[in-house]
């Protein structure tokens, strides 16, 4: 649930929850006081009673209505003492209620004139109340409660004696007590059920995702937070889902980084530390004299300017592999003839393996017009590093290396391809990979960083190619990369 939808319901159930309850606990009390009025000699009763419970009516003046009966059975005379009558009528001014005495059929004494007019005429008559028994009236119209006794003055005269109380004017202390306890306990009850609502939506949410986000403060990203809720706490548990997934995969992948980054600091140490040695080793022999003939230091001067040429390519290879992984290999690219630049490029390389003592074949099968758009230097790299690491795996005494230029509709598949040891099936999935070597001894013979490959695969796809690779294992390697073909844009 939304938060403004949450708030729409908190704020409706704290107005109409505690009105409901109310309006419910006030019927319920009324009708309990009401039932509980029945037995009472009432004329006229009806639902105007609920604001004033019988019982409370008659126990506001039971004290004084008791003296009365009492003094009507032992001395009647003081019901003629107008001063004892004043008396009595003060402790019933307080109660909303007053005295009034009959005397044959007229107004003897009232504590209030003029409500006793409008009453005097409708008051029982004498012999309908007596000492024995309690005698009591209602009238609805004028909301009037009457207690009566009757007796005889003292000259015989027939008497009769009211309590007349007036009760609309009277509040029940009992339904007040009850009302307010209730109305307590509603606010109480909506408090409580509103406050676990909230708890449970929000503050137990907020406190799960508090302490989760303490545990990434740690460094503990394997503390998860599932939850099937929608609106903003769904929405928040999610975001924090993706945010541990992507920062625990970039802490690996940092660390993953780190480790290469000095696999691959080793790595080129350990190779630049054969050439080096190599040169001081020849460049010794020359300052100790043991170059002593033209051809011998022909041979060393040869062997120097090689293992240079090794370290220019370890170091080449490190720049290119830290452009790699900025994002800033500088790329050129340009329209180029697909049979003018592989011919140019097998030339080129065609010198070094005949040194090498390894054939190369090549053999182009597209049209003459065939272009591609690349980078010319970029690309060369690219061949070159397939091709050394072909000579570098090579393990026949007659290597042999195939270059093959083939047509498809839309692009061109260039293949190379040597007879040398091959790669496992189990690794040729992985040589793309930055460091991988299937060489894990790294013997020194054969070196290399293990990035050549994915230095290759970076320039590939960033020319909108792919490649991949075949082998056999004692047969020899073949890599395969395809480049997209150049079209002009004809108008019809």
């Amino acid at each position: 649930m939304k938060f403004k939808t949450r708030l729409r319901v908190t704020f409706i159930t704290i107005i109409f929850l505690p009105l409901l309850l109310i309006v419910l606990v006030f019927c319920v009390i009324g009708l309990y006081l009401m039932n509980n009025s029945q037995g009472n000699k009432l004329q006229d009763l009806d639902v105007t009673m609920m604001a004033e419970p019988i019982q409370a009516f008659i126990g506001t003046a039971d004290d004084i209505y008791g003296q009365l009966c009492e003094q009507a059975d032992t001395d009647v005379r003081l019901l003629e003492d107008r001063e004892y009558l004043e008396k009595m009528n003060s402790s019933l001014r307080q109660r909303s209620a007053y005295l009034l005495v009959r005397r044959g059929n007229e107004i003897y004494y009232t504590g209030n004139e003029e409500a006793a007019q409008k009453i005097f005429d409708r008051l029982p008559r004498f012999g309908e109340g007596d000492l024995e028994e309690d005698a009591s009236y209602y009238f609805n119209e004028l909301n009037k409660y009457v207690k009566q006794i009757d007796f005889y003055f003292q000259d015989g005269t027939e008497g009769s004696l009211f309590v007349v109380m007036k009760i609309n004017s009277l509040i029940s202390r009992q339904l007040l007590i009850d009302m307010m306890i209730a109305i307590v306990l509603i606010l109480i009850f909506t408090s409580l059920m509103l406050t676990q609502c909230i708890h449970k939506g929000v503050f137990h949410p907020i406190n799960e995702l508090n302490i989760a986000m303490k545990k990434i403060k740690e460094g503990n990203f394997d503390y998860t937070l599932q939850t099937q809720a929608g609106g903003e706490i769904g929405d928040l548990y999610r975001n924090y889902e993706d945010m541990r997934l992507r920062l625990k995969e970039s802490i690996e992948e940092n660390a993953e980084q780190e480790k290469k980054n000095k696999e691959l600091v080793s790595n080129i140490s350990h190779d630049l530390k054969t050439p080096i040695t190599a040169i001081k080793g020849y460049v010794e022999g020359i300052m100790d004299g043991v170059a002593d003939t033209p051809e011998k230091m022909d041979k060393y001067i040869k062997t120097i300017y090689n293992k240079a040429n090794d370290m220019d390519r370890l170091i080449n290879e490190l720049t290119v592999y830290s452009g790699i992984d900025n994002h800033r290999i500088p790329y050129n690219f340009h329209r180029i003839n697909v049979a003018d630049y592989f011919g140019d490029c097998v030339e080129e390389v065609g010198l070094d393996l005949e040194s090498k003592n390894i054939q190369l074949n090549y053999t182009n099968l597209v049209d003459a017009d065939t272009l591609v758009i690349a980078d010319p230097e970029q690309m060369k790299k690219v061949i070159n590093n397939i091709i050394s690491n072909s000579v570098k795996y090579m393990d026949k005494k007659n290597g042999v290396i195939d270059i093959r230029i083939l047509d498809k509709p839309d692009s061109i598949q260039v293949e190379i391809e040597d007879n040398g040891k091959g790669i496992a099936q189990k690794d040729l999935g992985k040589i793309f990979e930055r460091f991988y070597r299937t060489d894990a001894s790294r013997n020194s013979a054969q070196g290399g960083s293990g990035i050549g490959l994915s230095i290759v695969k970076k320039i590939i796809e960033d020319h909108g190619g792919y490649i991949w690779a075949t082998s056999k294992e004692g047969e020899g390697t073949c890599m395969h990369f395809v480049i997209r073909k150049y079209r002009e844009l004809q108008n019809e």
